[in-house]
């Protein structure tokens, strides 16, 4: 390794990624393409009553944002980095099958090769 940059590069695969530690092993579709059984964490799932917007006529009680954050390398998503609006879906199960949550991509930043994606959904 020739520099600190290099190290934590090493270290994201090794120890974040590495699913004896804190990865799963998930499925991941984005723009149309499965990504089958790559390491990811996804932190934060979390519900939140969503607010209404009772000025412009929202009036849908009973729904709630779901909000996480996904973090996988960037080259277990063929090199994309999702773009903010676009949808992604990532299964709960290893092996690519089972169910399937979809998630809005709120926002998006690629540092050293790993991707931290914040995601939101509409769950009832």
């Amino acid at each position: 390794m020739s520099n600190f940059k290099d190290m934590v590069i090493a270290d994201n695969a090794k120890v974040f990624m590495n699913t004896n530690e804190f990865a799963e092993k998930r499925t991941v579709i984005y723009d149309g393409v499965t990504y089958t059984d790559i390491p990811i964490v996804l932190k934060g799932l979390k519900q939140e009553d969503r607010a209404q917007n009772v000025t412009s006529g929202d009036h849908s009680q009973g729904l709630y944002l779901v909000s996480s954050v996904l973090h996988c390398k960037e080259s277990d998503l063929g090199g994309n980095q999702p773009e903010k609006g676009t949808r992604i879906k990532i299964n709960h199960t290893e092996g690519g099958g089972g169910y399937f949550s979809e998630f809005y991509v709120a926002s998006s930043v690629c540092e050293l090769g790993m991707l931290r994606v914040e995601l939101e959904a509409i769950d009832e």
